[in-house]
């Protein structure tokens, strides 16, 4: 453990410690940024008896955020801000999330406990390749490998030919990426004849996106690595708000620095644990963007609030499954892209990459494809049992088409697994 007194307090202990940050962080809103402290009520910091009080504040939305561009909910002044991270401005305007000295140094904390949860220690050579422009994974692992004091590797994204020889050439044992990346680091490695184990690498940590178990499982397989989840996004302060241990039996969050809450999507209403919704998250130590009850719009739940198998007490939630947003719709069936790689990736033969392509034909009824690579060839017995499963578990009656592996386009960044023309 990076910092064993913080990681395994005591439930009452910790919960006290939580309850005091939130009554720090509306006092610091209240100071610094009036229209912010009106837009969720105005609330007294001492008016706060238990952290089930936070639910009396309003849930403040992504849009609340890009509407603020560029700095509307800042709660310290611009002269303090030490650096920058940008979220996607894909669906509208980015936002920016500023950082004091403070920030930077809580990052590097939640980091550096990441890694070492994962068993990263300074002895180990860490190959970063996430990007370290705006967006704000490369900087995060960049600040916890330095906290750590081990040797790291800023590659940055893509470059895959190059990954792999300083791979092998710099003996690194610890690879950061998002999720999808290893595919292209594996399917690069087949078109090399390069052996993932006549390298040093032993550990995998990867966030950013949507992953299954079954694919983190072919991960592991063929790179011969235990694989890490790692969650957080730029709103919450980047990359390292939490990470499953070697139990693996879901995420720990660090509830020392974030207070989280699973509420139902449609309603905002509470969800008791063990049931899935969308994660909403209030930051505890963060001076430049604060964020109270804050939506996410990943879709997980709390497993468990007892203490792990590692030690640790610290909240478990489940792998997100996907977005809120990210729900298909499809002829009444709701559904998540995640559901169908489930699916796929436990059969034998089905590579990793996939498109499930929504549109309207001529007479504006909805259509389907599901259109697979396959490494081998895959039979019509298998074909038909995959279709029956995508019925069965998800409720879709689709005939995948199989191509060979490489078909598909290979996007720049994260994969994209749904092409909606419906829009």
């Amino acid at each position: 453990m990076w910092q064993p007194h913080c990681e395994t307090m005591e439930r009452g202990a910790l919960e006290q410690l939580q309850l005091t940050r939130l009554r720090e962080t509306i006092q610091r809103i209240a100071e610094n940024n009036p229209a912010y402290w009106e837009k969720i009520g105005s609330p007294r910091a001492e008016a706060f008896r238990s952290l089930d009080d936070v639910t009396q504040l309003p849930l403040l939305t992504k849009a609340d955020l890009r509407a603020g561009y560029p700095f509307g909910y800042a709660c310290a002044p611009q002269k303090e801000f030490a650096r920058v991270q940008m979220s996607s401005g894909t669906t509208g305007k980015p936002v920016l999330n500023p950082y004091t000295r403070a920030d930077i140094l809580q990052w590097a904390e939640c980091m550096a406990r990441c890694l070492t949860t994962a068993g990263v220690t300074r002895e180990d050579v860490i190959q970063i390749t996430p990007s370290f422009g705006l967006p704000n994974g490369g900087f995060g692992f960049h600040y916890g490998a330095e906290a750590l004091g081990a040797f790291y590797i800023p590659a940055g994204p893509g470059r895959t030919l190059l990954q792999l020889q300083l791979m092998r050439d710099l003996n690194a044992t610890v690879i950061t990426a998002i999720a999808t990346y290893p595919l292209r680091l594996m399917e690069a490695a087949r078109e090399e004849n390069f052996d993932f184990r006549q390298t040093k690498l032993r550990v995998g940590i990867f966030g950013s996106e949507i992953w299954s178990d079954e694919l983190r499982a072919r991960i592991g397989r063929e790179m011969g690595i235990e694989t890490f989840d790692i969650i957080g996004m730029t709103e919450t302060g980047g990359v390292g708000m939490g990470i499953d241990c070697a139990a693996h039996q879901g995420n720990h969050v660090w509830q020392d620095h974030y207070l989280v809450e699973i509420v139902n999507p449609q309603n905002g209403a509470l969800l008791p644990d063990g049931q899935a919704g969308e994660l909403v998250v209030t930051t505890l130590t963060r001076h430049a963007l604060p964020l109270i009850r804050f939506r996410t719009g990943d879709v997980t739940r709390i497993i468990s609030r007892e203490r792990c198998d590692c030690g640790r007490t610290h909240l478990r939630l489940a792998r997100f499954t996907g977005r809120c947003d990210d729900m298909i719709i499809f002829k009444g069936v709701n559904f998540y892209p995640s559901q169908i790689e489930q699916i796929l990736l436990r059969h034998e033969g089905v590579a990793h990459d996939y498109h499930i392509t929504l549109a309207y034909d001529t007479h504006g009824n909805e259509t389907i494809e599901l259109v697979v690579e396959q490494t081998n060839f895959i039979g019509e017995v298998e074909r038909e049992r995959i279709a029956r499963e995508i019925l069965d578990f998800v409720g879709l009656s689709v005939t995948p088409n199989y191509v060979a592996a490489g078909t598909l386009a290979r996007p720049v960044g994260k994969a994209v697994r749904v092409i909606d023309k419906r829009k």
